[in-house]
Parts: structure tokens; C-alpha cells; sequence
């Protein structure tokens, strides 16, 4: 065969194979209509997408709309799973499709098996068990695997939050603010505002990572004037197998709870014991919040119209800490949860009376260390920077880590009646992140390549849901 027969059959090839492609990404009416209610659009490096009906179409719409992005976000797991563990994505899928799949609600299973058959549609070809393992994944690999190698593959302090009302509060209603704190490579796939309305139940904004029907770094707001938030409760231990995953209760919660009080009773409910937090709530109907602290063993609640909670990955309840907990750092401020209890205090009664949603952003960009009481980014930050901290003061961790703040959220009541938030994408005070330049000032991670990404200087962008 010459030359010019061969370039010719490649060009059939390449032909029939397009044809293929568009052949099976050919919609149907229904799917036709699903999508007219879909919506997305791009923003300061957030990536909005709203999406409604039934939960079959609804999950359709996010699979088909987020397919690149779920693609990649399942790229990057998949090799972060088998580096800390050894064993790869699939054993994670199997042992949550056995733990989990008897205990999700059949609207939620309808969901993610539309989110697998939406992305499919678009071009991505992936399973329902795919989509389950990726739900489950921060529980499995966060508080299952450590009962099965007896410690955390990852230490990884999360997330930075208040919550304010009555006087501490510029008008004396609700103000509510936090940052995400987690490996880069983990939480660069974070930047999803989803505005979910469902067919039953309350519409939800809230952040969230392609393919989960929860949030998985939890800032919420819906349309029955709750708002809320959490942080991981650090050093924590416990995990049933048997009770239901919290990614499956903290939706239920978000989508059918009327009250605070009913929002705790859904997650204390078959409570599996699976990614504890301190949990800020709101209710912009009566201005009251409160802090709703889960283990497994234990759970505290506490309520108010006239004061703040803090959240600094250490429990406030003295059971769970003392009890379910180790290594706290409640009291120790060379750590990043003793540095910032001790931070969020002055900051918040420093400013009584004057907090509202442009002093919130302040604050999550704080970069004051109350240990070497100066101006210094490190992890004694609200705004968390690990990649810029060599840890002399804290040898448990390791120096230069590539975690920390990934973005920033708030709201207060008024924002969140017309279901509204503020969100920054990259970091809480602007500060770039440039992956090849620490790769190369910090070759010890070079194992990151190809999986680290970029993440410039945002500004804040308003985000409402539709």
C-alpha cells in the first residue's frame, strides 16, 4: 500500500471514528429538555451550574454539563488514592458500592445514576459504582481506611468559619464566612457553585466538586432560610460501617430540613460516625444560629440570638475531644487550631457590632500569627499556607506542604433570603499559586506533576441561585 492509499485510510478511519462519536452523543427529546432547564456559566474561575426536575434529569444535567471536569477530578483521585494507600480507586468503589449502596435513598441513587448517565452522554464513560465510590471517597479514605491500617494516610487540617448574630453583627442579623483548607491537588476541583432546585423539597446553593450530590467542603444556603457550614473536628477517630455515610445525610438534610433542630435531627439519624464536624447553622427567618458538634459516640448542640461560633478543626464539646479526639491542639497555638481559636476570638469581639459580609472577607484573609505575634502566612493563619510554612514549630507535620485555603464563601441573612453568596476562588486573600514554580522550589513533591494545578488571584464574585 503507498503512501497516499495509507493517509486515505487514516482519513476514513478518523472519519467513521468522529462519526461514532457524534452517533453516541446524539440526545434524545427528553434529554433535549432536561438540558433547556440546565444551566452554566464560568466565573472569577468558579464554574456556576443550575440544575432541576426530577432526580434522575437533574443528575443528567450535572453529569452531561460537568463531563470534562468530572473526568479530570476522577484522574486526579484516582492517583492520589493509590499514592497514599497503595491500593487503587477501585478497591475504594467496591467497598463503598457494599457499604453504602442498601442504605441511599432511591432519589439519590436515581441522581447519581443520572450523573453517570449525563456524563456518559457527553462524551466521559462513567459507572454508577464510579459515581457512588467518588460520593463516598472522603469517608472511605478519610475515616474507614484508617481503621483498616490503624492511622490516616493523610493528616489534613480543614477549613476555616464563623458564624454571627444579634450584637456581634453590623445590622444584628446573621453573617456567616469560611475558607477551604485541603491538598492542592484535591481541592483545586472545588470551584462548583451548584444551585440544585428539586422537585420535592428546598432549593440548595452551595459549593461543591464535580459529580458529588453533596457539597463535600459544606457552605450552603436554601431556600427555607438555612444557612451553614462546617470544620473537620482534627485528631478524630470512629466509623460504623453499617449506619449511613454522611454524604447521603448532610444532603437529606439541606434539601427536606425546615429548622435548625430538624437539620440536626436528620444527621444525628443512622449516623455513621463519617466525616466529623463542627457544624455552624443559621436561620435567617428568626436570626438565631447554632453549633451542632457530631462524633460517633458523642454530639453536642448549642444555640443562640446573641453571639458567635468559631470553627478551627478542634471540638468544642469535651467528650468528643477528649473522648473521640487526639492530639487536639485546643490549648497549643503552634498548631493551626489552637493559633486560630485564639485568632477568631479577638477578631470577632475586637469587632463586635461592626461584622458584616466585606469585614467577614477580611477576616478569612487574616494572616496575623498569634504565636510569633506578627503578620506572617503559615498555617497559623485563618487563611491557611502550608506551601509557605517550614514547620520548625510544628515537626509532626511536613514543611512546605502543598495544602491550605483553596477559596473563601460568605453570606448573611439578607444575601441568603434571596439565596445569594459571596465566593473567591484560589485563596481567601488573592495570594497565586503557581504549581511549576513549587515543583521547582520544592522538588521533595515533584511527584505532583502533572496532577497539580494552577490556581491565580481571584476577585470575590456574587453568585445567586436561578
Amino acid at each position: 500500500m503507498n503512501s497516499k492509499s495509507v493517509r486515505m485510510l487514516f482519513l476514513f478511519v478518523l472519519l467513521v471514528s468522529s462519526l461514532n462519536v457524534l452517533l453516541s452523543i446524539e440526545l434524545t427529546p427528553d434529554e433535549e429538555a432536561w438540558l433547556e432547564k440546565a444551566n452554566r456559566y464560568e466565573k472569577d474561575g468558579w464554574i456556576f451550574v443550575h440544575i432541576e426536575g426530577k432526580p434522575f434529569e437533574r443528575g443528567f444535567q450535572h453529569g452531561y454539563l460537568l463531563a470534562n471536569e468530572l473526568k479530570e477530578v476522577l484522574r486526579v483521585n484516582k492517583f492520589l488514592a493509590e499514592w497514599y494507600t497503595g491500593e487503587d480507586f477501585n478497591f475504594f468503589v467496591e467497598h463503598a458500592n457494599k457499604m453504602f449502596t442498601s442504605k441511599i435513598d432511591e432519589e439519590f441513587m436515581q441522581e447519581m445514576k443520572g450523573i453517570a448517565a449525563g456524563a456518559t452522554k457527553a462524551g466521559f464513560e462513567v459507572t454508577l459504582q464510579e459515581i457512588i465510590g467518588w460520593n463516598g471517597f472522603t469517608e472511605l479514605f478519610d475515616y474507614w481506611w484508617p481503621t483498616i491500617v490503624g492511622e490516616m494516610p493523610l493528616k489534613n487540617e480543614k477549613c476555616s468559619a464563623f458564624i454571627a448574630t444579634g450584637k456581634y453583627t453590623k445590622d444584628g442579623k446573621i453573617v456567616m464566612a469560611h475558607n477551604s483548607w485541603t491538598i492542592y491537588a484535591a481541592g483545586q476541583f472545588f470551584n462548583i457553585i451548584l444551585d440544585i432546585k428539586p422537585e420535592k423539597g428546598h432549593q440548595i446553593l452551595m459549593q461543591s466538586s464535580p459529580g458529588l450530590i453533596e457539597s463535600g467542603t459544606d457552605y450552603f444556603v436554601t431556600d427555607a432560610g438555612l444557612i451553614g457550614t462546617e470544620t473537620t473536628i482534627g485528631g478524630y477517630t470512629g466509623f460504623d460501617p453499617e449506619k449511613t455515610p454522611e454524604f447521603i445525610r448532610v444532603r437529606k438534610a439541606m434539601q427536606y430540613a425546615q429548622t435548625i433542630e430538624e437539620w440536626v435531627e436528620i444527621m444525628k439519624t443512622d449516623n455513621n460516625g463519617a466525616y466529623a464536624n463542627s457544624w455552624l447553622l443559621g436561620d435567617v427567618n428568626t436570626g438565631e444560629i447554632a453549633r451542632f458538634e457530631q462524633g460517633l459516640k458523642y454530639d453536642s448542640f448549642e444555640k443562640t440570638s446573641d453571639g458567635y461560633y468559631s470553627g478551627e478543626n478542634v471540638a468544642s464539646d469535651l467528650k468528643i475531644r477528649n473522648q473521640e479526639c487526639s492530639g487536639a491542639g485546643y490549648s497549643d497555638i503552634r498548631t493551626p487550631m489552637g493559633a486560630r481559636r485564639v485568632r477568631w476570638k479577638q477578631l470577632l469581639t475586637e469587632n463586635m457590632g461592626k461584622i458584616d459580609n466585606e469585614l467577614a472577607k477580611e477576616f478569612l484573609a487574616d494572616h496575623y500569627d498569634v504565636y510569633l505575634q506578627k503578620e506572617n502566612k503559615c498555617t497559623r493563619n485563618i487563611c491557611g499556607h502550608y506551601d509557605l510554612d517550614p514547620m520548625q514549630y510544628w515537626p509532626e507535620r511536613l514543611p512546605f506542604a502543598p495544602q491550605g485555603c483553596v477559596d473563601g464563601k460568605v453570606a448573611d441573612s439578607n444575601m441568603a433570603k434571596n439565596m445569594q453568596m459571596w465566593a473567591r476562588w484560589g485563596c481567601s486573600c488573592g495570594t497565586p499559586f503557581d504549581a511549576e514554580k513549587f515543583i521547582e522550589e520544592h522538588p521533595q513533591y515533584d511527584w505532583l506533576e502533572g496532577y497539580l494545578e494552577d490556581r491565580p488571584g481571584q476577585e470575590w464574585a456574587e453568585f445567586s441561585a436561578e
